[in-house]
């Protein structure tokens, strides 16, 4: 092994040295909070929370996972941060971010994130009810409105959506622009879940698996209970904050990049020894590798 590799793997040992240490942590967190009689803790309000400018903005974890899927297919394709605010915002609008099955009385046929329909052209039923085909759609249509990174959200939204209700995107503004600002890796560390102890075991090929599919194709590497993402800038935060919006669905128990670490027992970011070109992403549950391996 050549000695520049050599201390890159040194390096990496440390920090998956570090993060089993975490994750030791993480499961005396779990058994004391599943301890019995009067001394058992309260169940905990699971929220996601994006803070901006010191004002914060909450939604559940299943609802923040959409919020998440909808800017990493505008970052994959070199969207401006501010296509990702006005998607965001007309998915809070059009469904809660959630992917619904059903319409309304003015569009029956109106389904997923963004109640598109397919009797309008969006596509069928089935691709409308994809995310990724959803989200995608939404943005292969915004990119045809001239200047939409110049226009107010709800109009921008209104000359994709042709809504009954127009002026209801700008409800949604500023929520839409603190989550897309976080989830885009325009404000690094905003983007906190409050979590409850994993439910099951977390796979470390899966969440690569979940990162490729949001971002495309990724450099990265398992290391026994660590995903190590190749990433700098905003994009690494982009996919930190991606993993933190999955941690409930993946099981993950904690999130590291550039001098910051999230963790599942704390539910925020706090300093630490992060590296600034790798997001380090641990599951719950895996075995560690041996020293040698």
């Amino acid at each position: 092994m050549a000695g520049g590799q050599a201390a890159v793997y040194r390096r990496r040992r440390l920090l998956v040295g570090a993060l089993v240490l975490a994750l030791l942590g993480a499961g005396i967190w779990a058994l004391a909070s599943l301890g019995g009689g009067q001394d058992r803790a309260a169940p905990i309000r699971q929220r996601c929370t994006a803070t901006i400018d010191g004002a914060g903005w909450s939604f559940s974890p299943a609802q923040t996972e959409y919020a998440a899927l909808i800017a990493a297919v505008s970052v994959q394709r070199g969207l401006p941060p501010r296509a990702a605010s006005i998607a965001i915002a007309t998915a809070i609008q059009e469904s809660s971010l959630r992917n619904l099955d059903y319409g309304d009385e003015a569009g029956p046929d109106s389904r997923g994130l963004f109640q598109q329909r397919p009797s309008s052209g969006w596509g069928t039923p089935e691709q409308v009810m994809d995310p990724y085909y959803a989200a995608n759609a939404f943005y292969n249509a915004l990119v045809k409105v001239p200047g939409y990174t110049e226009l107010p959200i709800t109009v921008a939204a209104q000359e994709v959506q042709r809504s009954a209700y127009p002026d209801a995107y700008a409800d949604h503004e500023s929520e839409g622009r603190a989550f897309a600002s976080a989830l885009t890796g325009q404000s690094p560390a905003a983007l906190s879940c409050v979590l409850g102890p994993a439910a099951a075991v977390g796979n470390p090929d899966a969440v690569l698996d979940s990162v490729t599919a949001a971002y495309g194709p990724v450099t990265a590497e398992v290391f026994g209970s660590v995903l190590l993402v190749e990433a700098e800038g905003a994009f690494g935060w982009s996919v930190a904050q991606w993993a933190v919006a999955n941690a409930a669905a993946l099981s993950i128990e904690s999130v590291s990049f550039d001098g910051q670490q999230w963790r599942r027992g704390t539910g925020t970011w706090e300093a630490a020894d992060a590296s600034a070109a790798e997001v380090a992403i641990a599951v719950a549950g895996v075995a560690a590798p041996e020293p040698g391996q």
